[in-house]
């Protein structure tokens, strides 16, 4: 005999298993075992991953905003920030 197991939905998620399951036109559970076979085949579980740092998190960002470098003489924030990280 297989093991059961018990579990909550938010609403919208069981509405949306619900829907899923009548257009398929199988049950539920059958949908959220094929769904748990492609997470744990396609992707290790989060407790093992790693943490991305923070540089590779901001990665995208990189240059995406610009010193207003008319605000360097009126902006004591921007004067630091452009004398620590400012690279020519």
């Amino acid at each position: 005999m297989a093991d059961q197991t018990s579990f909550r939905l938010p609403t919208p998620l069981a509405r949306a298993l619900s829907r899923a399951a009548r257009v398929r036109g199988v049950p539920k559970s059958q949908l959220v075992r094929e769904a748990l076979e492609l997470y744990l085949a396609n992707d290790e579980p989060a407790a093992a991953r790693s943490p991305a740092s923070a540089k590779e998190r901001s990665a995208p960002y990189i240059g995406a905003v610009r010193l207003d470098t008319s605000a360097l003489g009126a902006d004591p924030d921007a004067r630091m920030i452009r004398q620590r990280n400012w690279r020519e």
